[in-house]
């Protein structure tokens, strides 16, 4: 045997003396062994370890011997991506508590808030309407980004521009339309919140000042959005009588504005539309059978989250909250208001006459501490124990909080929720803001979606009702909102992209939040990882605070 050969050989047997070593075992930061994996695409769950490393998925498969400096043993359990919230509301509270218990425990991971108005930008006229001048740390959306990471947060978050907070600062209040030069500095805010990371323009047109604002107008807005890869997402004007008319005006901006459009939470609202989603998802799926790009979300609740002072014609919000109770405080006023909410119309969106009756208006938060006996309780309860008509005891709500009450309004039908629920192309929002059930976010009786919208999508429609599969549910928290928004490196599980992964076991899960007693949060998340980074261990909450705020496809980094 030649030289050469004899010393391949010898060190293929691996004798010591000859300088050859065994091959180096890979290393990871942490490994997830055991696990059935939901992919979010959809497909069918395989058995696969998963290696994180530096924040990302490094390899996915049947690993074998590692390196690891932890090992999580997910026998038992599903392993899949982070959820997604695709309506959120946590802009202002993720600097109270970063850590977002009410989210993760559910499995969010990632949050994209700014329904028509946005955390950012601001300027005096926003600060002075809502009295936070002297909190203010921030007035463009990049100094709010720089605020939000160092204070540091459990979650990811992205977020739209919204069309009304451009109209605030420009045009202000008022029922009026922007003249030309007021439109394109209107356009000039859109595009610089664009290039700092927004995501997208965002309306929610049944809320003044959003009410006064024109079709022509959104398009104008959404087209600068649209020049930076934005999105068009939006709280339509109607959701109730006039939604078809709501939904022509969606599809007119796609269509004008060459722009993806978003439905925020989809329903049809008041008892007398019950019955008509499957001429909402008629209506959309021919819009799709167009070339128009439009997709929805959803919480999958009967009752909403909303302002008790919706209830109020758009008219008397005009000039803003002060000139709002000042005509609520005048007798002639205050009849014409009471007037207009009781005749039908669909020239707005009257909640007073869609809901099936008071008790179907639950308060669930104020802001004056002397009302604090009203949360929790139903409107008709208020009234009697006020002696006045219900009607009555609403206004009289605002006036004494000074238009600060929100409601739970029971006004949907769930056969209308759940065949919006089935529709391919929707994916799941909570519509609420961070919580906790103690300290300064446990205050208010929410919305009991703030704790449980995710979570119940498994605990009901997938485990009771069988109205998803699990691979189906998970793509819709996950890779579908990914793929709406464009977050290239979040929603599906393979390797490279960012290590957002739940772990837990579906029939352990629990949504134990309920309209009566709200503050519970969800059960059975063993682990909740955030850019590879537990911030749920062992069914516990962590310390850590690994989230990213995320940035949309117009940013440009400043120099």
């Amino acid at each position: 045997m030649r030289l050469v050969t004899r010393l391949l050989f010898i060190a293929a047997l691996g004798l010591p003396g000859f300088g050859v070593h065994a091959a180096t075992v890979p290393s990871y930061d942490i490994v997830i062994r055991n696990g059935h994996v939901i992919d979010g695409t959809g497909s069918p769950w395989y058995a696969a370890d998963i290696a994180i490393k530096d924040g990302r998925i490094a390899a996915i498969g049947r690993l074998g011997d590692v390196d690891a400096k932890e090992v999580i043993d997910a026998h038992g359990m599903v392993v899949t991506p982070g959820f997604i919230d695709m309506l959120d509301q946590s802009g202002h509270t993720l600097l109270v508590d970063g850590h977002a218990p009410s989210k993760i425990f559910q499995g969010i991971t990632t949050l994209i808030t700014g329904e028509g108005e946005s955390v950012a930008p601001l300027n005096d006229r926003i600060l002075e309407e809502e009295g936070t001048h002297a909190e203010s740390k921030w007035r463009t959306l990049s100094e709010y980004f720089k605020v939000l990471q160092s204070h540091g947060i459990a979650v990811n978050l992205g977020t739209y521009v919204g069309a009304a907070t451009a109209r605030e600062m420009v045009v202000g209040y008022g029922d009026r339309q922007p003249t030309p030069d007021e439109l394109k500095q209107m356009q000039a805010i859109v595009a610089r919140a664009m290039r700092a990371g927004a995501f997208g323009v965002s309306t929610a047109l049944q809320y003044p000042p959003a009410t006064y604002s024109t079709t022509p107008e959104l398009i104008a807005l959404a087209k600068t959005a649209a020049g930076y890869g934005g999105i068009y997402a939006t709280h339509m004007r109607s959701e109730g009588n006039a939604e078809m008319a709501a939904l022509d005006e969606a599809f007119d901006i796609a269509r004008s504005a060459h722009i993806p459009v978003e439905i925020f939470h989809i329903k049809v609202a008041g008892h007398r539309n019950w019955g008509t989603m499957p001429k909402v998802i008629a209506k959309i799926e021919a819009a799709r059978a167009q070339g128009l790009d439009i997709s929805a979300d959803t919480y999958a609740y009967t009752a909403w989250g909303n302002d008790l002072a919706s209830f109020i014609p758009p008219w008397a919000h005009a000039g803003g909250t002060a000139a709002l109770l000042k005509r609520l405080q005048d007798p002639q006023t205050r009849a014409r208001i009471e007037k207009d909410m009781k005749t039908p119309s669909d020239a707005w969106s009257n909640d007073w006459l869609e809901v099936p009756g008071p008790h179907a208006v639950e308060i669930t938060s104020v802001q004056d501490p002397a009302l604090k006996n009203l949360e929790g309780r139903r409107l008709d309860d208020i009234a009697r124990s006020w002696h006045e008509k219900p009607i009555d005891t609403l206004l009289d709500i605002l006036i004494k909080d000074h238009a600060a009450t929100d409601v739970a309004v029971f006004g949907m039908s769930q056969p209308d929720v759940t065949l919006a629920l089935e529709q391919p192309w929707v994916s799941i929002c909570d519509d609420a803001a961070a919580q906790a059930p103690t300290g300064p976010l446990g205050q208010g009786h929410p919305h009991p979606r703030a704790y449980a919208a995710f979570a119940r999508i498994i605990t009901k429609y997938v485990r009771d009702d069988h109205v998803l599969t699990l691979p189906d549910a998970i793509r819709k928290m996950t890779a579908l909102p990914a793929q709406r928004m464009g977050l290239t490196q979040r929603g599906v599980l393979k390797a490279g992209m960012w290590a957002d992964i739940d772990i837990f076991d579906p029939a352990q899960l629990r949504a134990p939040a309920t309209f009566e007693q709200p503050k519970q949060l969800a059960q059975g998340m063993s682990w909740v990882l955030v850019n590879g980074v537990p911030v749920i261990a062992n069914g516990k909450m962590t310390s850590a605070l690994p989230g990213k705020v995320l940035r949309g496809p117009g940013y440009k980094a400043s120099k």
